[in-house]
C-alpha cells in the first residue's frame, strides 16, 4: 500500500512514519502542489486542513486544494483523508462536495491511527 501526507506538523509526520516504516510506501509533504505530482499508485491521501492554508483561518486555501484535487486526473480517484485543525483552531468557515472526502479525524493524529487506516483500503 502507498500512501502520500500533507502536513507541516512535525509529530503528525513522525506518526505516519512510525505506522508504515518500511512496510509502506509513505511520502511527506509540506505543500499539497507538490503532493499531487505524486498520487500515482497511491492508495490513500491525508491532508492536514492546517497546511492547505494559505492564511491563517482563512478557508480559501483549502478550496484551492480542493478544486485542484477534484481536477486533477490521478487525485480525484485517490481517496482523501482531512486532518482536522486543533480544537482551539478557528477557520473562517467549512465547505464540503459530495463524495470528496472519505474521512475526517481529529487530532491527536497518532500512529495507531495510521496503522487503523491501512485497513480502510
Amino acid at each position: 500500500m502507498n500512501f502520500v501526507l500533507v502536513t507541516r506538523d512535525a509529530e503528525i509526520a513522525q506518526a505516519a512514519t512510525n505506522a508504515y516504516g518500511t512496510h509502506y510506501g509513505l511520502k511527506v509533504f509540506e505543500h499539497w502542489h507538490s503532493a499531487l505530482s505524486q498520487l500515482e499508485g497511491v492508495d490513500l491521501m491525508f491532508v492536514d486542513l492546517v497546511a492547505t492554508l494559505e492564511e491563517p483561518g482563512k478557508i480559501e486555501g483549502y478550496e484551492r486544494f480542493a478544486a485542484a484535487k477534484m481536477a486533477h486526473e490521478i487525485g480525484a480517484k485517490v481517496p482523501l483523508v482531512v486532518i482536522a485543525p486543533p480544537a482551539d483552531y478557528e477557520v473562517d468557515a467549512m465547505v464540503g462536495w459530495l463524495n470528496f472526502v472519505f474521512a475526517m479525524v481529529r487530532r491527536p493524529v497518532t500512529e495507531k491511527l495510521f496503522r487503523q487506516a491501512s485497513g480502510w483500503v
